[in-house]
């Protein structure tokens, strides 16, 4: 969305299409789960009297759109890259099929996954979270428009502190909005560690995968 209200700013994209193909030619195998809420947001819509399954289901079509934008950013860039879908759309995207993606990442693909979890009531950080177990990823980098978790919301207390390391236990008794409590869960249950980063600082991926210390890290 960039500095825009809505939709989807070409010049973002492509910064983050930079940023991935930056990391895609040193060999990292890199899938991404995207969000919709630049375009539309199931719980938003749910807050004003929308069903809220009809709302998530919105959701999820707008993150197969925003799939379709970086997908042809990142080809802008040369990088091979497969929309992976929840929700059937073969004419656009590949089903999600959890052998096929894995043979994408080998052979240096960029997945990209849309439609969240193909259920209602399922968050894109429950989507990432459960992507994430099912290639066996190493780590969740979660890209977001801050430059990590804090305790409490920065952009309305200037005086928050930000956490270097957190642990999920500290995430999910804090209540902090880091991701939600189903995906913190997930990644507890199954040992996998996120890294919370600002996105809009051009080379910050290859700087969280390369392991400088940026952002902040949820583990154990």
């Amino acid at each position: 969305m960039g500095e825009q209200n809505y939709g989807i700013d070409p010049e973002v994209a492509n910064q983050i299409a930079l940023d991935v193909s930056e990391i895609q030619g040193m060999g990292v195998e890199t899938a991404i789960v995207i969000g919709g809420g630049n375009i539309f947001r199931g719980v938003a819509a749910s807050a004003k009297g929308m069903d809220r399954a009809t709302a998530d289901y919105m959701g999820m079509l707008a993150t197969i759109i925003n799939a379709l934008a970086l997908q042809d950013a990142l080809e802008k860039q040369g990088v091979a890259t497969r929309v992976v879908t929840a929700i059937e759309m073969r004419a656009i995207a590949e089903p999600f099929i959890r052998r096929r993606a894995i043979r994408h990442l080998e052979k240096r693909r960029v997945v990209v996954f849309g439609g969240g979890t193909g259920n209602p009531y399922f968050s894109t950080d429950t989507a990432a979270a459960l992507r994430a177990m099912e290639i066996k990823a190493d780590v969740i980098l979660k890209a977001t428009k801050v430059d990590g978790i804090y305790d409490a919301d920065p952009m309305i207390h200037p005086g928050a502190s930000r956490f270097d390391r957190i642990s999920y236990l500290q995430v999910l008794e804090q209540g902090l909005k880091v991701m939600d409590a189903t995906a913190i869960s997930l990644c507890m249950d199954n040992g996998l560690p996120i890294v919370v980063f600002n996105l809009r600082t051009p080379g910050n991926i290859k700087r969280a995968v390369t392991g400088e210390t940026i952002g902040s890290l949820v583990t154990a």
